[in-house]
């Protein structure tokens, strides 16, 4: 390829792909960023609930807490609405109590127990517990989370012989 005219042919053909690559690249950037600021972020401001307002406050803690769509709920405990124990003595009626209040929450934030990524129970009768678990099966319908169970020494009072808290992952 000693011709000169056959060397600068073969340059300008290298340039103009070049830059034609360049061009495509540049502009291809410049569609993401387009696409980028369209993306609608959903707002990662905390949105507190409380179950049981007086009790929960003087208590120091939320019930539950959504930020984006994932959701913490608190251990639920089997209480009435001043924060007395119930149904002491009876493991199963107190989980059957959790299970009514973790359904509010999750119904206050349009989801079902279908959404709970992430199931923890705490008791203080771990025998008991195992025993009387088969109500779950009546909870998660279409299989259970994940989670830990702990036996524990004791829970906030010592009527409380269960204490469940979830996450929740809420589907678009």
């Amino acid at each position: 390829m000693k011709n000169p005219s056959k060397q600068l042919t073969l340059l300008a053909i290298l340039f103009a792909l070049t830059f034609v690559f360049q061009s495509c690249e540049q502009k291809q950037k410049e569609e993401t960023k387009e696409v980028e600021k369209e993306v609608i972020v959903e707002s990662e401001k905390p949105e507190y609930f409380l179950l049981r307002p007086d009790v929960e406050k003087a208590y120091g803690y939320s019930h539950a807490v959504k930020i984006g769509n994932s959701i913490k709920i608190s251990g639920a405990v089997s209480m009435d609405n001043e924060g007395n124990p119930t149904a002491v003595g009876d493991i199963e009626q107190q989980m059957k109590n959790c299970y009514a209040d973790l359904e509010k929450i999750l119904e206050h934030f349009g989801c079902t127990f279908n959404d709970v990524v992430k199931e923890d129970i705490f008791t203080t009768d771990m025998a008991q517990m195992l025993e009387k678990s088969a109500y779950r099966a009546e909870i998660y319908k279409n299989g259970f989370p994940t989670g830990s169970w702990l036996e524990v020494k004791g829970l906030a009072l010592p009527e409380f012989m269960v204490e469940i808290e979830l996450e929740v992952h809420k589907a678009e």
